[in-house]
């Protein structure tokens, strides 16, 4: 279940716990008049089955709750009460397929703002992957892998699309771009540096990598692979079921790729250069088309379940 904390403007209150009263899957409905102090206005708390909370939130929006005073959304882990069972029995679907938009909007929001922190990441992970790359060592790569934050933007251009929202698409674009590009070069410069130090080679880079050469040499299963991912990282997201992630951000060799570029690149080698960009920008456009489909997949499932719902409640 979700728990609403909102701070509603007097004149609209009334209004608000009809709208709360009415919505299946309600319960635990507090109203605490001029309780709220900055902004001011009355305090409104309530839980709400995650079906419901969609339906809800738009409700509250459309009030302009948000503008006026604010709504706050937590997950609530444990609820013991019969209410809160009854509220849930009562709410149409299931808690797993329900998709909670603004929460969506609000999360890859925070992941897809290019950041000191986001870059730093980005910058280390290719540069980890960079050395996996040359010494052909698989367990540098899953940990490049793992670090990369490249799926929040990816995240963010997906949702972006599907509700309509170009600045997030913008802010999310620029992320992802002005991120690989900072870590590229970042990393070019630092495979020159460890080649002067000799901890680098040429030699390395153009032996048999069996373990990594398939970073640079792309082909229909990459694109396969990102697809897949694509879809596992967005209902892992939609879901709340965040842990699926490391595992979406193991199966898909951007970072890696980047990395693989920057490394040809110091070198010259620009054939393996071109593949490995080839790889990276067929990864970024598998897994953002596979998530672009799978939340227009999310919103018809939702509505068609909702429609089945009302159309039995009516019989």
């Amino acid at each position: 279940m979700l728990h609403l904390r909102m701070i509603v403007p007097p004149d609209r209150t009334l209004a608000a716990v009809k709208l709360i009263e009415s919505t299946v899957g309600t319960t635990h409905l507090v109203v605490l008049p001029g309780a709220a102090r900055d902004p001011a206005g009355d305090l409104v708390l309530c839980d709400v089955a995650r079906e419901a909370g969609d339906e809800l939130l738009h409700g509250l929006r459309e009030l302009r709750i948000d503008q006026d005073g604010s709504i706050a959304v937590d997950d609530i882990d444990l609820s013991l009460s019969k209410w809160a069972d009854a509220a849930e029995k009562e709410a149409p679907g299931e808690a797993a397929d329900a998709v909670i938009w603004e929460q969506l909007r609000g999360a890859t929001h925070e992941e897809s703002t290019l950041t000191i922190t986001y870059s730093a990441f980005m910058i280390l992970a290719t540069m980890i992957a960079a050395c996996g790359v040359l010494l052909d060592n698989a367990i540098l790569i899953v940990g490049a892998m793992a670090v990369g934050p490249e799926f929040g933007p990816l995240a963010g251009v997906c949702t972006a699309v599907v509700q309509r929202a170009p600045k997030l698409a913008a802010r999310s674009l620029i992320a992802l771009l002005v991120g690989f590009a900072a870590a590229i070069v970042a990393t070019t410069v630092f495979s020159l540096g460890m080649d002067a130090l000799d901890l680098f080679s040429r030699e390395q880079l153009d032996a048999d990598r069996p373990n990594t050469s398939f970073i640079w040499q792309p082909d229909p299963f990459s694109f396969v692979v990102a697809l897949l991912a694509g879809v596992a990282g967005t209902l892992s997201l939609t879901s709340a079921k965040s842990g699926a992630l490391v595992g979406v951000a193991i199966s898909v060799t951007t970072v890696p790729a980047g990395a693989n570029a920057a490394v040809a690149l110091s070198y010259g080698e620009l054939g393996q250069m071109w593949g490995s960009i080839e790889q990276l920008l067929l990864n970024l456009f598998g897994i953002m088309l596979a998530g672009i489909l799978t939340l227009y997949g999310q919103k018809l499932l939702w509505r068609t379940q909702r429609g089945h719902w009302r159309r039995a409640s009516k019989a």
